[in-house]
């Protein structure tokens, strides 16, 4: 296969091209050094103000809405420019000279927070893009049947019906709780293994629902899934497919431990990567099952390369990427998810405690994440929303009927915001 970098050398050798001095000086795809926002002090991964500093985030403002289009940390903003500058100077020289290197960085680095192998991690743009390259790639015949969710989100939703109406598919979906707020493991896992059938070869769930905060227990619907595929040949196992983005950067948890065969998931919400960046990660067993959708311009070495979608893209965003994870690692999954998990429960634990406030996301930490959903009696959620803004709380409203008060807090906020936010709804 011809790839980019064959063909630009091709195209430089006719013309006679090299890369440019400029060029070669910005092409180190090196970090910086790790120092805090605007210059300050080092970068301490230990200390949650020394990472809230690295965002350049409204100061006297408690954020709760960062997970829905990520802000830059110091190191990402500081990679994006760099490799910007190359891009400007002489894009087909920087090209020539980086792409390889930095796609194959950024997959590793990828590789190493989800501890995997880089070649089982296609790039993407969105979790919306990898869910559509996903459902429309998965090989599927006549009869076959995908079974989803009501919970699910509008990319899942729409992928499978698009799939039906090009071949067919059937697309089944399961009402996995009547209560969000009342959701029980048991319960959720007898649902969806009761609805599997012996034609059903998708199973295609999202971790953590934007819709109420619900996290459901993947590992236990992997396992009764197993159960179900037991002597099952492997073109009639039902794969599962999940829908990460509310968890990925949140939880402590990787695809193998999860027991998923595909987890999709945009890398500029709680990873905070680079804006328009994300990727597919596949099973051996899901990726054979998996035909690529869009030409790929990278080496077909790989299943995960294969279903990188080839095409021009924002470059300087994608190779950031690295940096964003690097970041992450350097804090640790662990305490990450400890911290998200202590700030939400004090959240809910405040919010449940007010008699104007009806809590919908579960108490628990089994089935919930960093998502927080409630509805504040004689507010609808937008009205909630504009007045928490004024007092300099921001926060957002479900984009669902019905729309409910949604929270988000994240290592990028704190026990204060958490006061500031229980003060404000007790205002309300």
């Amino acid at each position: 296969m011809l790839t980019r970098r064959a063909l630009l050398t091709a195209a430089g050798a006719a013309a006679g091209a090299t890369a440019t001095a400029a060029t070669l000086a910005a092409c180190d795809p090196s970090p910086p050094p790790s120092t805090a926002a605007g210059g300050g002090a080092p970068f301490d991964p230990n200390s949650w103000s020394s990472v809230r500093a690295q965002f350049a985030l409204t100061e006297g403002v408690a954020n709760f809405v960062t997970f829905y289009l990520a802000s830059h940390a110091a190191t990402v903003r500081a990679a994006i420019e760099r490799h910007r500058t190359g891009l400007d100077a002489d894009a087909h020289g920087y090209l020539l000279a980086n792409e390889e290197t930095l796609d194959r960085t950024v997959r590793t680095e990828a590789a190493a927070y989800l501890k995997t192998q880089p070649g089982r991690i296609a790039l993407t743009d969105s979790t919306t893009m990898g869910l559509g390259l996903l459902y429309s790639g998965l090989r599927l015949r006549a009869g076959d049947e995908v079974l989803t969710t009501e919970h699910d989100f509008y990319a899942t939703h729409e992928s499978l019906r698009l799939r039906t109406v090009r071949d067919g598919v059937t697309v089944r979906r399961v009402r996995l709780f009547d209560d969000p707020a009342r959701a029980d493991v048991g319960d959720i896992v007898r649902r969806l293994r009761a609805a599997v059938t012996a034609r059903t070869r998708v199973v295609a769930i999202t971790w953590v629902h934007s819709s109420t905060g619900v996290k459901l227990p993947v590992r236990a619907i992997a396992d009764a899934l197993a159960e179900a595929n037991r002597g099952r040949a492997e073109d009639q196992r039902a794969l599962l497919c999940v829908d990460g983005v509310h968890g990925f950067g949140v939880e402590d948890a990787t695809p193998d431990a999860l027991g998923c065969d595909f987890l999709v998931s945009g890398c500029h919400k709680w990873l905070f990567g680079p804006r328009g960046t994300g990727l597919i990660w596949g099973s051996e067993a899901g990726w054979r099952r998996f035909t690529p959708i869009i030409p790929t311009f990278g080496a077909p070495d790989t299943p995960g390369s294969l279903a990188t979608p080839g095409g021009f893209h924002s470059f300087e965003h994608r190779w950031a990427l690295a940096e964003a994870f690097a970041l992450h690692r350097a804090v640790g999954a662990t305490r990450v998810a400890e911290r998200t998990r202590a700030l939400a429960s004090a959240l809910k634990d405040g919010l449940a405690a007010l008699p104007k406030v009806r809590l919908h996301t579960p108490r628990t930490p089994d089935l919930s994440a960093g998502l927080v959903c409630c509805e504040v009696d004689g507010y609808d959620a937008g009205e909630a929303v504009l007045a928490l803004s004024r007092a300099k709380v921001l926060a957002s409203a479900t984009p669902y009927s019905p729309s409910y008060l949604r929270f988000g807090p994240s290592i990028l906020t704190s026990e204060s915001d958490v006061e500031s936010a229980l003060r404000a709804v007790r205002s309300l």
